[in-house]
């Protein structure tokens, strides 16, 4: 089983709750927001970009880990993959309506945590000095 996949002993006909420990959307919720699934997401919220262009919106991934990112996100239903007729091929990356609607809820919390960080940092501090 892999980190995205549904254990076999799941019924597929329970309500989901992502406090049970076998509840599938957990590994989905997982692939979403992670550090780079989060970042990748957000970043396709603005259109579609080719891998390059993504990679360099994010900042800091490797191309393998934006690689494996994009292929759960993508397997998960977040996002397209479009293989553009070029030479060299290339590939092209959008949100798929349900990954718009993720990738917006997901927006949202990245303001209100950067709209916030003042108070986040003085929190930090605050622990810190204790």
């Amino acid at each position: 089983m892999t980190a995205t996949s549904v254990p076999d002993d799941v019924d597929p006909t329970l309500e989901p709750d992502v406090f049970s420990r076998d509840c599938a959307s957990r590994p989905v919720l997982q692939n979403a927001t992670s550090r780079w699934g989060l970042l990748a997401l957000v970043a396709l919220g603005d259109g579609e970009l080719r891998f390059n262009a993504l990679r360099r919106r994010v900042d800091g991934v490797s191309e393998r880990m934006l690689s494996s990112t994009l292929q759960s996100l993508e397997r998960d239903g977040f996002v397209n993959r479009t293989v553009l007729q070029a030479i060299p091929p290339r590939v092209e990356y959008s949100l798929t309506d349900l990954g718009a609607e993720v990738a917006d809820r997901l927006a949202g919390l990245i303001e209100l945590v950067e709209g916030r960080l003042p108070e986040v940092r003085k929190a930090q501090d605050d622990y810190d000095a204790r």
